[in-house]
């Protein structure tokens, strides 16, 4: 067979990726690093506190990134991993295999790659919450789409209603224990001091931040899981692959999603701010976060609209190749920011504003697109996606 041959053959025997999957996850990675960026330099947003020494300009960043990115792009992610496991699934039954244990390989391979990057770079990982919740999208690979649908929407409900008593509950905090809320725990001089320090104490303060972060990722299990499950009942529809059949519809969710979500993300960030005072603080983010979904699927259906005009459809081919290689692209973030907040490297933790690390995280955003498309034009995986990729098919998987 000629060489032409050949390559056409192959190409074709590969299944066809969606374009938008991956320029949504392109989009959703922009997101995500500029939210983990503020909580891997300050330890005031990463408590959740008021800093005294912030300029006018870093509150109005901080507001920003508190209602426009905060609650929202974990919650893309999540849709976006539930959508991919249809797609999985098709690759397994393509190949002949059951997709069960490529699944839990796949998971177990998640939650390694995420215990190390919560030890070793950033304590707030998502990839264990993925691989633990994963196991649910594993036992429910062959429900109906509208039992998907529906376990989503009770999933959500409760989740929802658990975390508003909780926030109602703030209300009747004593001024004192509401004033605690806004300021900067005792423990974070030592955090301080291990982030400056030297690479030991870097991990010690990692490891020491986990139990922190356990609570608060099982308080947003709710959601991802909801997330999870509406990714699979829209695979399980294939609404991705053919998004122009659905315009009004997604044009109607933007419109409901904006209408709830963006006066939750701006209660949450004025009470961040102390404009209530401290004891609406927890109130606010709760707000924000029980309302976080509905602007997240205003983002995704804004976003899928846009793709299909003319200038959406180029930045969609500038996002795709980041998205294909999301993995990797999200794990070198945190290696980035390690370098330049922590003993890794320059140990700024606490020395930069707000602002100057949304900017920082913008030129790194702008690099990995650079650098997604030149690797993506020359190899089909990102060096992650690939290692989790032998770990899935337990072999080296085909070029």
């Amino acid at each position: 067979m000629p060489a032409t041959a050949a390559a056409t053959h192959e190409r074709t025997d590969r299944p066809a990726r969606i374009p938008e999957v991956d320029a949504l996850r392109g989009f959703a990675l922009l997101g995500i690093l500029l939210v983990n960026a503020t909580m891997m330099a300050s330890p005031y947003v990463l408590a959740g506190a008021l800093d005294p020494d912030a300029t006018t300009l870093d509150k109005a960043v901080e507001g920003g990134v508190q209602t426009l990115l905060v609650g929202k792009f974990y919650l893309m992610f999540s849709f976006l991993f539930g959508y991919s496991f249809t797609l999985q699934q098709d690759s397994a039954a393509r190949d002949g295999a059951s997709p069960v244990p490529r699944m839990l390989r796949r998971s177990l391979g998640l939650l390694v790659l995420g215990l190390l990057h919560a030890v070793l770079l950033y304590s707030g990982d998502i990839l264990m919450t993925y691989a633990l919740f994963g196991l649910v999208l594993i036992a429910a690979r062959n429900c109906s789409p509208g039992t998907a649908l529906r376990a989503a929407w009770i999933v959500y409900g409760c989740a929802s209603t658990l975390l508003l008593l909780l926030g109602l509950g703030s209300l009747f905090l004593s001024d004192t224990e509401a004033a605690e809320l806004n300021s900067l725990p005792e423990e974070s001089a030592a955090l301080i001091a291990g982030y400056r320090g030297d690479p030991a104490s870097v991990v010690r303060a990692n490891l020491g931040q986990l139990p922190d972060w356990l609570p608060a990722l099982l308080l947003m299990g709710g959601f991802i899981l909801a997330a999870f499950l509406t990714g699979l009942y829209c695979g399980k529809r294939r609404l991705l692959a053919d998004t122009g059949r659905y315009a009004a519809r997604m044009r109607r969710i933007c419109v409901l999603g904006v209408a709830v979500g963006l006066p939750g993300s701006l209660f949450m960030a004025l009470a961040a701010g102390g404009a209530f005072g401290s004891r609406w603080s927890l109130l606010g983010s709760v707000v924000g976060t029980v309302t976080a979904p509905a602007l997240t699927a205003a983002y995704v259906c804004g976003m899928l609209l846009f793709m299909k005009t003319a200038r959406g459809g180029r930045t969609a081919r500038l996002l795709a190749p980041a998205g294909r290689m999301a993995l990797t692209n999200y794990l070198s973030q945190s290696l980035a920011m390690a370098l330049v907040f922590t003993a890794y490297g320059l140990a700024l933790y606490d020395r930069v504003g707000t602002a100057a690390v949304v900017l920082g995280a913008l030129v790194l955003y702008g690099a990995q697109l650079a650098l997604s498309k030149h690797l993506m034009t020359r190899h089909r995986y990102g060096p992650v996606e690939w290692l989790l990729r032998v770990v899935t098919l337990a072999r080296l998987p085909r070029r």
